[in-house]
């Protein structure tokens, strides 16, 4: 054991049973900062050793790989400790869930690799694209995170016809209203700020807001499948879906995603 416990990252022997803080943070390729940051939010607390020095044990091991592996998913810190607090049947379901979405990421960054590689071979003369590709793989991924975002609410509430509708509606898409669509998702990021400065989710900002997240959500849904109802209960899962908890609040600020389903709840009427 070295005088210091920031500076014990000998290497670790198989018989040992126990990590100090400088073993686990050269082991796992986190710092040792990250690791009492774990501590201080109780997500990952060691026994302490008579000198004081922290001893994580294999059983904290196992939940560190876990933290890291929920942490690369953007599952928030707060989330994550509910569920690793939980029941191991928690564990389980929330670690099944993430392969899933880890897989369908997967299957959308080889969609658009290609199409990527495409552009490049045209680019440098050695193909043509014909112009109804190019943003064929793009519809793609939007059609699998449409089905993956909102599709169980859809087809709960609605039946499969509407959401399977939605899914036909971008499909056919052209390339002015396929762009119109993505200019309107981050002008709504825009919005979502200035509305969040005036600090009032039932300000004028904010029901602009409201207003073109409705539109927004019908160039997704299609009329057939967008109601009021409907678009109220989206945005009460904002507030307890770690997908859309990242989504808005890394592109504008902490306490966004919250903002918005006060912001919604308030003006869809």
């Amino acid at each position: 054991m070295t005088t210091h416990e920031t500076n014990s990252t000998q290497p670790h022997s198989l018989a040992a049973s126990t990590y100090t803080i400088g073993q686990l943070a050269e082991l796992s390729g986190v710092t040792e900062r990250t690791l009492r940051h774990y501590e201080t939010k109780g997500l990952l607390t060691p026994a302490r050793e008579e000198n004081g020095y922290r001893a994580y044990s294999p059983a904290d091991v196992t939940r560190l790989q876990h933290i890291l592996l929920f942490r690369a998913c953007g599952i928030d810190l707060a989330t994550i400790k509910r569920t690793l607090d939980g029941s191991g049947a928690d564990v389980k379901a929330a670690l099944t869930s993430q392969i899933e979405t880890l897989e369908a990421r997967r299957d959308e960054l080889g969609i658009l690799i290609e199409n990527a590689r495409a552009a490049l071979a045209e680019q440098e003369g050695r193909q043509l694209m014909k112009d109804a590709n190019r943003f064929e793989a793009l519809k793609r991924t939007a059609l699998e995170e449409n089905e993956r975002t909102y599709g169980a609410e859809v087809r709960a509430r609605y039946g499969n016809d509407a959401m399977d509708a939605s899914n036909a509606k971008l499909q056919a898409m052209d390339e002015r209203e396929w762009k119109d669509l993505e200019e309107l998702g981050r002008a709504i990021l825009d919005q979502l700020g200035a509305a969040m400065r005036t600090g009032d989710p039932e300000s004028p900002a904010s029901a602009r807001l409201a207003q073109m997240h409705a539109a927004w959500i019908r160039g997704y849904w299609g009329e057939g499948a967008y109601t009021p109802e409907a678009h109220r209960a989206l945005a009460a899962g904002y507030v307890n879906d770690a997908r859309f908890r990242a989504y808005y609040d890394e592109r504008v600020g902490d306490g966004a995603a919250a903002f918005l389903a006060k912001a919604l709840c308030a003006h869809v009427k």
